[in-house]
């Protein structure tokens, strides 16, 4: 009964490291191929497959199931631990990134799909039936579940991808190591040299544990063009910066944000047309809100007009406002904005925060991320933009990046039809960013609204003739049908994942 009873931590275990593999396989996917529901689940699809392949496949094991299962568990330990290492390196290799994805998948599904049946028909002279089934599937579902909250609240911000992988390769190499002692009176032959296995595996995931950072460094420098001079995880995104010849740019979870050289295109234009709408009204804006945009730099612009009194930005990620606000190339980018005693950072989602009482803004600037997966999708929706409207007066303005019009040109209108399917009057504009091609803005108000026709002194690339001619589009960038975003629909992160497939040079 002590046997069966440490046979079934065993499932417990197994449970665990399938699913966290699984995990990091679906994380690293979403990083690379965008679209995170699309790529948990496909790769959910593959690995629950895989599983049945592998519980079928072992009706074809018909002797030495004690040494077939401690086997399979080195393997899953080898498979599994150094996944996360074989998906990160091939990061820079897009076109072979998919398969790796899947094969992996597909290879530890069907191994953790061999192990529930094998130690079952250990187990069967041990337990009843009915005992044997209930006690190993309820220890299977609850690995299950601490393995789906463990990964996000502590695994990936504590140990992040690779380790996680190469940890968990560990826990089940120990369990296969343990099983040639549990089991050592049903494996006759060749004990020793199994025991010996399991140690060399052991050794080489401990060393891939030892060696995570140096990896991790070696993969990102393959995957960007410069020198990479910060690099961290935080709760929800890999942060790197990197350095060349002419600045340095950040990348979030492999994306550009911006370039140092020419971001000041982009902060400009988002941010001066609509706190010159409200002065053009012969209004004196006082209070500014940020929305997303935790790198200080739109927070920068707003903090050239002294009438401002109050401002508020509010990011998700403490790690990105802190990186902001201590990392010395973008504290001098940003002119040290964020550490202005005027301005107020909040670490919180931003839907979640519109949710409570503030008093109104006179401008909003948002500057979210664009709309890859279908948690940031949800900033983009009829109700947010509908909630927005809680923090403004009708003579606010609200200014929001819109992505490429010309890139992604349905995500351009479907933003702004969106927002005047809530209600809001927009003014759509673009400029040109050199790092990014021709971006596109939207200009809101609760009241019809005309284009700003002045700008402030001392720009780099706005003045009153520039301002003006942001808001006149040529006529590949006009408007085209689209559906509207709603969070039961999420349309746009599928008109971005389709644009995403399209790049620049096949146009």
């Amino acid at each position: 009964m002590r046997q069966a009873s440490l046979l079934l931590l065993n499932v417990f275990v197994i449970a665990i490291c399938g699913l966290v593999y699984e995990l990091v396989a679906g994380a690293l996917a979403s990083y690379v191929l965008g679209d995170s529901v699309t790529q948990f689940s496909t790769c959910i699809g593959v690995y629950l497959s895989a599983m049945g392949l592998g519980a079928w496949l072992s009706r074809f094991v018909e002797n030495s199931a004690s040494r077939v299962f401690v086997e399979v568990e080195l393997a899953v330990a080898l498979i599994g631990g150094f996944s996360a290492p074989l998906l990160f390196s091939a990061f820079a290799y897009g076109a072979f990134f998919r398969p790796l994805l899947y094969l992996i998948v597909g290879i530890v599904g069907t191994l953790v799909g061999l192990e529930l049946p094998l130690l079952m028909r250990i187990l069967r002279d041990s337990l009843a039936f009915k005992d044997l089934i209930s006690r190993v599937l309820t220890f299977d579902y609850i690995g299950a579940l601490v393995a789906s909250i463990a990964f996000p609240l502590f695994l990936v911000p504590q140990l992040g991808l690779i380790r996680t992988s190469l940890v968990f390769g560990i826990a089940n190499a120990l369990v296969g190591l343990w099983g040639t002692w549990l089991l050592a009176d049903s494996i006759h032959r060749g004990l020793t040299l199994l025991r010996w296995r399991a140690g060399i595996v052991i050794v080489l995931l401990v060393g891939g544990v030892i060696q995570a950072d140096r990896f991790t460094q070696w993969s990102e420098e393959r995957l960007y063009d410069g020198q990479i001079i910060h690099s961290s995880t935080s709760n929800y995104q890999r942060i790197v910066v990197t350095s060349d010849q002419v600045g340095f740019q950040l990348y979030l979870n492999g994306n550009l944000q911006f370039s140092s050289v020419d971001e000041y295109r982009y902060h400009e234009a988002l941010v001066h047309p609509a706190v010159r709408s409200f002065i053009e009204q012969e209004r004196v804006p006082r209070r500014a809100l940020i929305l997303g945009g935790g790198d200080g730099l739109a927070m920068r612009e707003l903090l050239r007009y002294s009438s401002l009194e109050s401002l508020t930005l509010v990011d998700l990620d403490p790690a990105m406002t802190e990186l902001a606000s201590t990392f010395d190339p973008l504290v001098e980018l940003n002119q040290a904005s964020l550490l202005d005693p005027r301005v107020e950072v909040v670490n919180d989602d931003a839907m979640l925060w519109l949710e409570q009482p503030h008093e109104p803004f006179d401008v909003v600037i948002i500057d979210f991320p664009d709309p890859s997966n279908y948690a940031l999708g949800k900033l983009y929706t009829t109700r947010f933009f509908r909630m927005l409207s809680r923090v403004v007066t009708d003579d606010s303005r609200v200014a929001i990046q819109a992505t490429s019009p010309l890139f992604t040109r349905r995500c351009f209108w479907c933003i702004l039809r969106t927002m005047e399917a809530a209600d809001w009057h927009v003014l759509p504009y673009q400029a040109s960013v050199p790092s990014f091609g021709v971006w596109g803005f939207g200009l809101a108000a609760r009241e019809p609204l005309v284009a700003p026709s002045t700008a402030p002194d001392g720009l780099k690339h706005l003045d009153a003739d520039t301002m003006q001619s942001l808001f006149r589009l040529p006529t590949d960038l006009g408007p085209i049908p689209v559906e509207i975003q709603r969070l039961d629909n999420q349309i746009l992160v599928r008109y971005h994942d389709e644009a995403a497939m399209v790049t620049p040079e096949s146009l």
